[in-house]
């Protein structure tokens, strides 16, 4: 019965909209293949990364609140999507105990992606953000049940940047220094987790595995 009522469209290519801010909300997105980015636009017209998606991951839940979309969303790299009709959903939901409580475990998992984000954020240090958005990447691939450890990263450095808070510059630096202290292999967008330990290390604070945070 659910399976009706999802749209297969057509493959997005890389920098194609998903939707945009302001508009309507209608529809509940679920990516199928690919990666999608979620961003808002600062007063200088820059753009500010609030998310980034991954198969298997749903998009457009904030939107339920206010009837229309908070942010823009645009494809990473060829990306295929699923539409959910969130009417119909809410249809099917009050008739199926089992896709309610989904439903519900998908807001309870957005709200509390949001706070491990505000906590990400609150780190005091680069290398603590850029390890941690690693780790992050590591999990939800391997809930997924790809490769935890070896991965391409779909989107730029400038992009993680802006979603953590950075300067590219210091993104990139910090993506040597960690390869030059065996914590990953990076060839362009192929990413290899070596040492997860040492990156959790990094992550769990100043001394842990004596790790200098050098990097603010």
């Amino acid at each position: 019965r659910l399976d009706s009522i999802v749209k297969r469209n057509r493959p997005l290519q890389r920098g194609d909209h998903l939707f945009r801010a302001e508009e309507p909300f209608r529809n509940l997105f679920v990516v199928k293949t690919g990666a999608v980015k979620t961003f808002t636009q600062t007063n200088d017209g820059d753009e500010q990364v609030v998310g980034f998606h991954l198969p298997g991951e749903v998009l457009g839940l904030d939107a339920i609140q206010d009837g229309h979309h908070g942010c823009s969303a645009r494809a990473l790299e060829t990306t295929a999507i699923c539409e959910l009709p969130f009417e119909r959903l809410e249809d099917l939901s009050a008739n199926i105990p089992s896709l309610q409580h989904q439903m519900f475990r998908l807001l309870s998992k957005e709200i509390s992606q949001e706070a491990e984000m505000m906590a990400l954020l609150g780190r005091s240090t680069a290398e603590e953000r850029v390890a941690s958005f690693l780790l992050s990447l590591s999990d939800r691939f391997k809930r997924r049940g790809f490769s935890a450890t070896d991965f391409f990263l779909s989107m730029s450095r400038q992009e993680i940047g802006s979603y953590l808070g950075l300067a590219l510059e210091t993104v990139s630096r910090l993506f040597t220094r960690f390869q030059d202290e065996r914590l990953l292999q990076v060839d362009r967008k192929h990413i290899k987790l070596i040492d997860v330990e040492g990156l959790q290390a990094i992550v769990n604070g100043p001394g842990s595995e004596g790790h200098q945070n050098t990097y603010t």
